[in-house]
């Protein structure tokens, strides 16, 4: 008998605690299992996919993953020849509609700005360039104000969400845009973040971070990730409420060009770079 494959899996995107992490490793462990039973069965391991934008974009051309989660905006900008798709997670938070999402465009309550015009020149906190819902969508907002390719006054790179409300919170930062399934999460497991926080904004909604599996990985293997995550959100209560994640459901590179559209609506309006 043929040894099983062997692939690797990690989902990175929103472990923002450690319960959290414990969550996403039993949902990888649970579709491990089911993949471990099937008519041809594989081996699927959790690993590390390291820290930093760098470490994670190699890790997402692994060509022995069979499951992680990416951003939209690396997917359609240069990461989908690597990948096929496994889904897009549906998500029970305040700002997800069906399988789409929206960042929150906060401020602190107290002495924020209370519009987002009334941002300009403000100092803006944004987890990465290569982010579309700290970076993509906040730029897609703002682009129509901005004046000869500026409109902040400056842009801190904070490497998280979290550390973007952090730095909205203590005054390091005046305006973030947030990813509302991570602003979810904090709230719940790190409420100290969310305090005195308040929402001035949203972002277009975009399909959210979709499930991915190398482009080795066969279609028909695809499909079984996808349907063992669907069987392990349906049949597992507490585990789809923790995680906030009602379903995964079929998507395509196409779902996510508007993703795209909104670079170049800001590159058309003149405004190429956060600032």
């Amino acid at each position: 008998m043929a040894r099983p494959e062997r692939w690797v899996a990690a989902l990175p995107m929103y472990n923002v605690s450690t319960p959290l992490r414990d969550d996403w490793l039993l949902l990888i462990d649970r579709v491990g299992d089911l993949l471990s039973r099937a008519r041809s069965p594989v081996r699927l391991a959790a690993v590390d996919p390291g820290e930093g934008p760098d470490a994670l974009h190699a890790f997402w051309r692994r060509d022995d993953l069979l499951l992680s989660q990416t951003c939209g905006f690396p997917l359609v900008h240069g990461l989908a020849s690597y990948v096929r798709l496994i889904g897009t997670p549906r998500f029970s938070v305040s700002g997800c509609h069906r399988q789409t999402y929206r960042s929150a465009i906060v401020v602190r309550a107290a002495d924020g700005p209370t519009t987002i015009a009334a941002c300009r020149g403000a100092r803006a906190a944004c987890n990465g360039p290569d982010s579309h819902s700290g970076m993509n969508a906040l730029r897609h907002v703002v682009a129509p104000l901005a004046k000869h390719g500026r409109f902040f006054g400056d842009v801190l790179h904070t490497g998280s969400h979290l550390a973007s409300l952090a730095a909205v919170g203590d005054g390091r930062a005046d305006v973030a845009a947030i990813d509302c399934v991570t602003l979810a999460f904090a709230a719940e497991h790190h409420p100290s973040l969310v305090t005195g926080i308040h929402q001035i904004g949203v972002t277009r909604a975009v399909p959210g971070l979709p499930f991915i599996a190398s482009r080795r990985a066969r279609i028909s293997l695809v499909r079984q990730v996808r349907a063992a995550l669907r069987e392990t959100l349906r049949d597992d209560a507490d585990l789809r409420s923790r995680l906030h994640m009602d379903d995964v459901v079929r998507t395509t590179t196409a779902a996510y060009l508007p993703i795209a559209s909104m670079a170049r609506d800001a590159h058309r309006m003149g405004y190429g770079k956060l600032g």
